[in-house]
C-alpha cells in the first residue's frame, strides 16, 4: 500500500481518468470484429486472414502473465502509462505505413498494452480500496469495456465510412496520447514496495498455483470464458439462418450486446459489496448456466432470440466482472500477477471456447447452449466449496 494520501473525491477522479484511458484502448481492441470485412477490402486480403490475425491475438493473451509483474516492480502509474505507450505507437504505427504486416503489429501491441495497463489498474484500485467497497470500484472500471462498444465502436464506424479503413487509427491515437496525459496529471507516481521490487520467482510462482482458491478461481475464469466464447463464434450464423438477418440487422446485436455487458456490470456494483463476492460471482453463474440452457429454445422468434442473447450476456458479464475483485484479494502480495493469471485464464478459455463452439455447431446450436451451460455450471461447486476469502481483509 502506498503512502500518498488520497481521498475519495480524488480518487473518483483517477478512477474516471484511467477508466477512460481503457475505453480508448478497448475501443482499439473490440472494433475489428464489428469491421473486419471492410478492413478486409481496405487491405485486399481475404477474411480468413484477418480472423486468423485475431485467433493468434487470442494466442498471444496466455502470456499475459509474463507482462503482469511488470506493475509489482515498476510501480502502478509507471506500468499504466507503459501501456498506453505501446498502444499509441501501434496505432500511429499503422496511420504512417498501412498494410497488413502493420496492422498485424498494431493488434499485437494493443492486446499487449492491455496486459501491462489491466493488471496494474486493478492493483492500483485495490490498494487503495477496502475489499468490502472493492466490487464496486472494480464494476466502474469496468463499464471501459461495455463503453467501448457502446460509444467508441460507433464512432469508429463512422470514421471508417467517411474515410476508409485506416481513418480510426491515428484519431484512436492522439486520444490515447491525451488520456495518457491526465493520468499523469491526476495519478500520483508509486514507488513499488520492497516485496514488489524484485520479480515474482519460479518458487513463488508455484506456490500460487498450489492455492486451491486461486486454481479453483482461475478455472472459474477459463471455463466461463470458454463458455461464452462458444456461443461468441456462432451465434451469428445461428441468427442469419434461422431469420434471414441482413449484415446491418447483425450489426445490431452489437448494441444489444454491448446494453446487456453494461447492465451486468452495474449489476456488479449494486451487489458485488452487498451480497458477498462468493455469492455474487455463484449467483452470475447460476444464472449465466440457465441462460445458456434457455437460449437454444428462442430458435423460433427474432425477438426472444435477442432477448435470449441479451440475457447471455448480461449474466456472462455479471460473473465475470465480479470474479475479478475477489482475484485481487487472494494473494495481496502479487496482486498485478494474479490479475494477469486472470487474463491468461480469460484467453485460454476463449481459445478453447471457439475451437468447441465450432465443433459441436456442426450437430445443432442446441448442443452449443448445452456444452456452454455444462462448462458455466462447473464454476458453481468451485465457487461455493473450494474458493475461501481471506479472514483478514481492508
Amino acid at each position: 500500500m502506498t503512502s500518498e494520501p488520497n481521498t475519495p473525491p480524488r480518487l473518483r477522479y483517477q478512477l474516471i481518468a484511467a477508466t477512460f484511458a481503457r475505453m480508448v484502448m478497448n475501443t482499439a481492441h473490440r472494433m475489428f470484429y464489428p469491421f473486419l470485412p471492410a478492413f478486409s477490402r481496405g487491405l485486399g486480403v481475404p477474411v480468413e486472414t484477418l480472423t486468423t490475425m485475431l485467433s493468434l491475438r487470442g494466442a498471444l493473451g496466455m502470456s499475459a502473465p509474463v507482462f503482469g509483474p511488470l506493475a509489482d516492480r515498476l510501480g502502478r502509474r509507471t506500468a499504466m502509462l507503459i501501456g498506453m505507450g505501446l498502444f499509441c505507437i501501434g496505432l500511429s504505427l499503422v496511420a504512417a505505413f498501412p498494410g497488413i504486416v502493420t496492422l498485424f503489429i498494431v493488434v499485437m501491441l494493443i492486446i499487449s498494452a492491455k496486459f501491462v495497463f489491466d493488471p496494474a489498474l486493478q492493483a492500483y484500485l485495490a490498494e487503495r480500496i477496502p475489499y468490502s467497497q472493492r466490487g464496486l470500484a472494480v464494476a466502474l472500471s469496468e463499464l471501459a469495456w461495455s463503453g467501448a462498444v457502446l460509444i467508441g465502436v460507433p464512432l469508429v464506424g463512422i470514421l471508417i465510412a467517411r474515410g476508409g479503413w485506416r481513418a480510426p487509427f491515428l484519431p484512436l491515437a492522439v486520444v490515447g496520447a491525451l488520456a495518457a496525459v491526465w493520468i499523469v496529471l491526476i495519478i500520483p507516481a508509486d514507488a513499488p514496495h520492497g516485496r514488489h521490487a524484485k520479480a515474482i520467482t519460479l518458487r513463488q510462482w508455484l506456490s500460487l498455483l498450489r492455492e486451491p482458491s486461486v486454481m479453483a478461481a482461475m478455472a472459474i475464469n477459463l471455463l466461463s470464458s470458454g463458455a461464452n466464447e462458444s456461443l461468441n463464434v456462432v451465434y451469428g450464423v445461428w441468427l442469419e439462418r434461422n431469420f434471414a438477418l441482413t449484415v446491418t440487422q447483425l450489426g445490431f446485436t452489437t448494441t444489444v450486446i454491448g446494453i446487456a455487458e453494461l447492465i451486468g456490470e452495474g449489476g456488479v456494483a449494486v451487489l458485488s459489496d452487498r451480497l458477498g463476492k462468493r455469492q455474487t460471482i455463484a449467483l452470475g453463474l447460476v444464472m449465466s448456466a440457465l441462460a445458456y440452457f434457455v437460449l437454444p429454445l428462442a430458435s423460433f422468434n427474432i425477438q426472444w432470440a435477442l432477448a435470449g442473447i441479451f440475457f447471455a450476456y448480461l449474466t456472462f458479464e455479471f460473473a465475470i466482472v465480479a470474479n475479478i475483485p475477489l482475484i485481487t484479494e487472494l494473494a495481496p502480495e502479487a496482486r498485478s500477477t494474479m490479475v494477469s493469471m486472470a487474463v491468461a485464464s480469460h484467453a485460454a478459455g476463449r481459445m478453447l471456447g471457439a475451437l468447441l463452439g465450432s465443433f459441436v455447431f456442426r450437430y445443432g446450436f442446441v448442443w452449443n447452449g448445452v456444452a456452454a451451460g455444462v462448462a458455466t455450471a462447473i464454476g458453481i461447486p468451485l465457487i461455493l466449496w473450494v474458493v475461501r476469502e481471506r479472514k483478514v481483509v481492508r
